[in-house]
C-alpha cells in the first residue's frame, strides 16, 4: 500500500489516503502500478460492466430490443434521475414484468434534485430509484429468456446467478473457484478479485471498442458494450457524476466506472488499457483526485478535459464560511513503464 492522497489545512498535513493502482493491457501484462497490484478487493460495482454481457452473449438484449440505452443503463450505477427511470420502467416493461419484480430494495435518487422533487410531489422513493436498478433489470432480463424463475434471482445458486460468476470469471480470467462471492447493498451475489485482473477486465472492454477489436463472440460482445457506455455516458451514472463528466470530457475515449469503498476503474480505449484503483480506507475525498491524476500520468488528459476536470483534481477546502482552508492533492507516481510521466 503507497500514499495517494494528502488533505491540507492551512500549512500542514492533516489526513492521508493510501492505496492501490494497476495499470494493464489486454493481453493481461502489469504497465505500471502503485501499491500492489495483486491486492484483493471487492468489485462491488465495478462488476457491472461484466455482469451485463451476458445479455449479449445469450441473445436476451436483441430477443427484447435492447438498444445501446438499455445496456449502458445495465451497467450503470444510477442517480435515480427521470431519464433512466424511464429506460428502466422500459425494461420491465418489455419483460412483462413490473417495478415491483425488482428486488434491490429502496433509498432515495442520489441526485439530489431528482430526490427534492420527489419528496416536493408527496411521493416516495421505489426500487426504480436504486442505484443498482440496472443492473437488477438485466438480470431479470435473462432469467425471463431463459425461463428460470423470477421470484429467487438474487439467491447465489439460481441459474442467473451462476452464468453472472461464469462470465466474472471468463472475463478477469481468476479461476472461479477462487473467486469469493459475497452480497452487495443491492442484495445481488458480489465478487472478490486481484486488482490486477479487475483492470485486465477493464483492458479487454477498451480494446474490444478501439478501432482494430479482438475477434471472437465474447470480443464482439465487449465492443457492443464498451460502444454503448460511451455513447451514453449519462446512463453511466448521471449528472454530477466523475464518471459522467469524465467520459464527456474524453468523448468515446474512456470508459470510467465507480465501484464502491473507494473503488474505481477505467477503460482507456485508444491504447486500449484497463486501471483498477482501490483507496483503501474506502473514503471517497482520496478517491477523485486520484482517478484524475491516474488520467493525466497516462496523458489521457487534453488540455479541455483538464480544465474540466479541475474540480475533481485539485479540490479545495471550504469551511462553512465558504473560506478556502485547505486542498486535497494527489501525491503518488505510476512505476513501471517510463512513458507514463505526469502531465
Amino acid at each position: 500500500m503507497e500514499l495517494l492522497v494528502e488533505v491540507s489545512r492551512g500549512e500542514r498535513l492533516e489526513s492521508s489516503h493510501w492505496g492501490h493502482i494497476a495499470v494493464v493491457d489486454a493481453r493481461g501484462a502489469l504497465l505500471s502500478h502503485v501499491g500492489d497490484p495483486e491486492v484483493w478487493i471487492c468489485m462491488r460495482s465495478l462488476a457491472k460492466p461484466v455482469q451485463a454481457l451476458p445479455l449479449i452473449l445469450t441473445g436476451a438484449a436483441p430477443a427484447f430490443g435492447f438498444g445501446e440505452e438499455e445496456l449502458a443503463l445495465c451497467c450503470g450505477s444510477l442517480n435515480g434521475q427521470d431519464f433512466q427511470v424511464a429506460v428502466v420502467e422500459g425494461i420491465l416493461q418489455r419483460l412483462g414484468l413490473t417495478p415491483a419484480h425488482l428486488q434491490c430494495g429502496v433509498h432515495a435518487p442520489s441526485h439530489r434534485p431528482t430526490a427534492a422533487a420527489l419528496t416536493q410531489a408527496g411521493l416516495k422513493p421505489a426500487p426504480v430509484h436504486n442505484n443498482c436498478a440496472g443492473k437488477h433489470a438485466a438480470m431479470l432480463a435473462l432469467c425471463v429468456h431463459h425461463g428460470w424463475p423470477v421470484d429467487d434471482y438474487l439467491d447465489p445458486s439460481h441459474p442467473v446467478q451462476q452464468l453472472i460468476l461464469d462470465t466474472i470469471a471468463q472475463v478477469t480470467k481468476v479461476p472461479r473457484d477462487l473467486i469469493t462471492v459475497a452480497v452487495d447493498g443491492c442484495g445481488a451475489p458480489v465478487f472478490y478479485a486481484p486488482l490486477r485482473q479487475i483492470a485486465l477486465a477493464y483492458a479487454r472492454l477498451a480494446a474490444a471498442g478501439g478501432p482494430v477489436p479482438p475477434e471472437g463472440r465474447l470480443a464482439e460482445a465487449m465492443a457492443l458494450l464498451t460502444r454503448a457506455c460511451l455513447n451514453h455516458p449519462r446512463h453511466l451514472a448521471g449528472d454530477g457524476r466523475i464518471c459522467t463528466d469524465i467520459m464527456t470530457a474524453l468523448p468515446g475515449r474512456v470508459l470510467a466506472k465507480t465501484g464502491a469503498e473507494g473503488g474505481y476503474a477505467l477503460a482507456l480505449v485508444e491504447p486500449g488499457l484497463g486501471v483498477a484503483l482501490k483507496v483503501a480506507d474506502g473514503h471517497p475525498r482520496g478517491l477523485n483526485p486520484a482517478i484524475i491524476e491516474t488520467l493525466a500520468q497516462l496523458r489521457t488528459l487534453t488540455p479541455e478535459a483538464a480544465a474540466a476536470l479541475a474540480p475533481y483534481h485539485h479540490p479545495m477546502i471550504k469551511n462553512h464560511r465558504k473560506e478556502i482552508v485547505g486542498r486535497i492533492e494527489p501525491v503518488f507516481q505510476l512505476a513501471g513503464d517510463r512513458n507514463f510521466q505526469k502531465l
